[in-house]
């Protein structure tokens, strides 16, 4: 259950401002078809996160518990570092209409999340906590929570969310985590 609750909490608020929520602002205003916007972010998030899910499930049996715990360890501060920094967002990400709002939001969504900070948290969360299922569905929550009411309310949201109160709190967590680990919070769960 904790992998799950810190999965989602960190992901939650480190989506704020990123540039796929940017992505959701503008599929929604040029759609304005809020379920298959929906439903596109969902599977474009499970496909994604699942992947990064297994990725960082795969690196705790590359690493030893030793050195993992310093390369998370230093991952989430990293992490931290990187969720200060403001998203840019290319206008390419959303041009793909050819194919529908579903899947115009679909494959928007999964191509703008590779290498993301929310992708790479999913990695790290997944080999800190070594537990799949929950770091993804997590992670996948944390986005919806970030991202369906960006498609539902847009414009209204965007001008009263403190972005850089809300990615303060994102990187303290980051912080918290990266410190923990490295001080050996880990250990109990074999790193």
């Amino acid at each position: 259950m904790n992998a799950f609750l810190i999965s989602t909490g960190i992901v939650a608020l480190a989506e704020i401002g990123d540039k796929t929520q940017l992505l959701a602002f503008i599929l929604a205003a040029r759609f304005r078809k809020p379920l298959p916007i929906v439903l596109g972010i969902l599977i474009a998030t499970i496909a994604n996160h699942a992947f990064a899910g297994l990725l960082g499930t795969w690196l705790t049996a590359l690493f030893t518990p030793q050195s993992l715990r310093w390369v998370l360890g230093i991952s989430f501060i990293a992490m931290a570092v990187w969720t200060l920094i403001p998203d840019k967002f290319d206008e390419d990400d959303a041009r793909l209409t050819h194919f529908g709002v579903f899947g115009t939001t679909l494959v928007a969504f999964f191509l703008a999340e590779m290498g993301d900070k929310t992708q790479v948290a999913t990695v790290a969360l997944a080999a800190q906590y070594n537990a799949l299922v929950a770091v993804v569905a997590g992670t996948t929550l944390g986005m919806m929570i970030a991202n369906v009411p960006a498609v539902l309310f847009g414009d209204r949201i965007a001008q009263r969310m403190p972005v850089r109160l809300v990615h303060g709190l994102a990187a303290a967590m980051f912080a918290v985590l990266g410190i923990a680990t490295l001080l050996g919070a880990g250990e109990s769960f074999g790193f």
